[in-house]
């Protein structure tokens, strides 16, 4: 991805000459930021010393670390981009890794991603430099070893008048690629983040990706996880409590008395609270002082994850945030996280392999705090004395004549016709005849000139939990584990979330011993070896669990051991014992686009290009989207003069 590929002038022509109601303006300027500048990365490489960092094991190499920060603060000017509309404004800075500086909600000055007035790094980062406010990308590994380094970036206009800033990198200990598309659209108070992480390499990986959202708080700030979240965990699944009334010690501390965890003054020291089985498709925070907050929006079956995590409200906190800043204040962090709940709790993928999602914010004012939300708006209905309840919509987009209908069962007791939009939210006390209860109650708005709901909103009482999930413990010692089998799994669980603590090889080792056969183990264990470069290691265990795999001639249902042995065969340059093999691995789906594209290579390096080209367009019949695939095509036309 190439940078400053956008010339402005034509930006700016465009605007002037394209007379339209709503426009999204980008546009790239140098922000001078009073700043704590950081040396250059130390030249040395820093080897694995058995650390942990966030859960995870501690692997710098082959980054450098960048812990040395003057104590002397300085004006310099930063690469700043800005997207902006009539609603919303969003600064992303690409030589800050990327991150999301802030997001102001223009028709109130309300900077609903937090804005840090200063650039003040700490070495929080893996590799050292980190600073607060905004939204970091945490992808690959958290917080992401690059998280203060300079990204890739492009600006893009879209057909749909919506403007995107893409920015992207490869991270090196992996070779994992991912890019972000940050994109503000015509006449709305939201803004997407499309991601995407690729596999680029010829393993199954692991990988996080959270999005680590900053928000000012204050003693009137409350988290808000869909009412339907009756519990919250720690970091590993090592603690839990009830939410969002804690009568619990979680994860040491003493709630025992009753407490609200959802509001920020009620932790004073820091802490980690991740909603346990999110099953809604939004989540955020209020301030309750201000009348503004933030809202997150996403398919909850693909962004399962939602955390809260605070340095704590009591001086030793506050202490750590002055570090952080100068004047912006305290921050919580309202994270969201993808394909994972928890952290350190990695997702596969595999080879060539390419997710995909998006994920929306925006502001909401004046409506008390949020019960349910979507694209179109958020909507709060609560209480307000005897009987009343308060309702409030807010909008992400003008709807003129919105109709906002309020039942009590069958019974319409509301039902208005208002003009709502970001700059004005409709809010409503209602009186409501006689007893009522909260849960017979229905609201939606409705576009006026159809049948169309653009939210809705019934309350559900949810009851207190009744016991509390099983605890994440320590696994046993190998020798206590009782089956090969849960020795398998105990050591891939180590390898897949970096566990810095214990050995895989420990309980691979253990099994191998009771069956020196297992399939499953000897893969893992032929896995590691070819990671390694062991090349006639990693063969030793492949062909052990291929001969039980494949035993009386059986063809295998899962190919992935034939898959390993073919890679291997062809990093032992035996060729053609790598291509029988590799095309007896394409016979299962999973595992035809990455042994296919090995095929495609092999075929290259003995100039069969002709053939290598139908090896590859058979690659892409069940991976249309592999990157290394397109490219090895593209390269094979232009040789064979296409």
């Amino acid at each position: 991805m190439n940078r400053f590929r956008i010339i402005l002038l034509t930006v700016v022509a465009l605007a002037t000459v394209t007379p339209v109601v709503s426009q999204v303006r980008i546009s790239e300027e140098k922000w001078v930021l009073p700043t704590f500048m950081v040396s250059p990365p130390d030249r040395n490489p820093m080897f694995f010393k058995g650390e942990s960092y966030q859960g995870a094991s501690k692997y710098i190499y082959p980054y450098g670390l960048n812990d040395v920060i003057s104590n002397e603060r300085q004006d310099h000017p930063w690469k700043a981009v800005i997207l902006e509309n009539e609603y919303i404004k969003l600064c992303v800075t690409p030589e800050i890794g990327g991150k999301l500086y802030y997001a102001t909600d223009k028709t109130n000055g309300y900077n609903f991603i937090y804005k840090n007035d200063v650039v003040k790094p700490s070495n929080i980062g893996m590799t050292g430099a980190w600073v607060s406010g905004g939204i970091e990308w945490c992808v690959i590994h958290h917080h992401r070893a690059s998280t203060f380094l300079p990204v890739d970036y492009e600006l893009k206009e879209n057909a749909d008048g919506s403007k995107t800033v893409w920015i992207g990198e490869t991270e090196p200990r992996h070779r994992m690629r991912w890019t972000i598309g940050i994109t503000a659209y015509p006449g709305k108070s939201y803004y997407s983040a499309e991601v995407k992480i690729l596999n680029p390499t010829s393993l199954t990986n692991t990988f996080l990706y959270w999005a680590n959202v900053a928000a000012h708080t204050n003693k009137d700030y409350q988290v808000i996880f869909p009412p339907s979240v009756n519990t919250a965990t720690y970091h590993a699944k090592n603690s839990f409590t009830r939410w969002p009334l804690s009568t619990e010690i979680y994860n040491g501390e003493d709630f025992t008395k009753g407490v609200d965890l959802s509001w920020w003054v009620n932790s004073v020291n820091q802490n980690s609270y991740f909603a346990h089985n999110l099953t809604e498709d939004f989540m955020g925070g209020y301030d309750h002082g201000s009348e503004t907050g933030t809202v997150h929006v996403a398919d909850h079956n693909i962004v399962k994850g939602a955390k809260l995590w605070e340095w704590g409200s009591g001086p030793r906190g506050q202490a750590t945030e002055v570090r952080l800043t100068e004047n912006a204040g305290p921050y919580v962090e309202i994270m969201v996280g993808a394909f994972s709940d928890n952290q350190p709790d990695y997702s596969w993928i595999k080879p060539y392999e390419v997710k995909t999602f998006k994920q929306f914010w925006f502001p909401v004012k004046d409506i008390r705090g949020f019960k349910n939300a979507n694209l179109n708006g958020a909507v709060n209905l609560e209480k307000d004395g005897e009987n009343a309840v308060f309702l409030g919509y807010y909008s992400t987009q003008k709807v003129p004549g919105a109709r906002i209908i309020l039942k009590n069962k069958d019974k319409v007791i509301l039902d208005k016709s208002v003009d709502i939009s970001p700059e004005k939210a409709f809010t409503s006390t209602v009186k409501i005849e006689g007893p009522f209860k909260i849960e017979d109650l229905f609201t939606s708005m409705s576009i006026s000139t159809g049948n169309e709901v653009l939210l809705s909103y019934s309350p559900v009482i949810v009851p207190k939990a009744e016991s509390l999930p099983e605890e994440v413990k320590r696994p046993p010692l190998p020798g206590e584990i009782k089956t090969v089998e849960e020795l398998f799994l105990t050591g891939s669980r180590i390898l897949q979330f970096y566990n810095p603590t214990l050995n895989a090889m420990d309980y691979f080792s253990e099994a191998l011993d009771r069956d020196p056969g297992d399939i499953r183990t000897n893969l893992a264990v032929g896995k590691i070896h070819l990671r390694n470069s062991e090349y006639a290691l990693a063969r030793t265990h492949f062909t052990r669990g291929l001969k039980r795999l494949t035993k009386d001639y059986t063809r295998p249902s899962d190919c992935e051991g034939l898959y390993l042995e073919g890679l291997t065969l062809r990093k032992l340059k035996l060729y053609d014992y790598a291509i029988d093999t590799l095309y007896r691995a394409t016979w299962d789906q999973d595992w035809h686009a990455a042994a296919y594209l090995e095929l495609a290579r092999i075929s290259c390096s003995r100039g069969e290009f002709a053939k290598a080209l139908g090896q590859v367009n058979e690659s892409l019949k069940t991976n249309s989207v592999n990157n290394s695939a397109l490219a090895l095509k593209a390269a094979l036309l232009r040789g064979c003069g296409s």
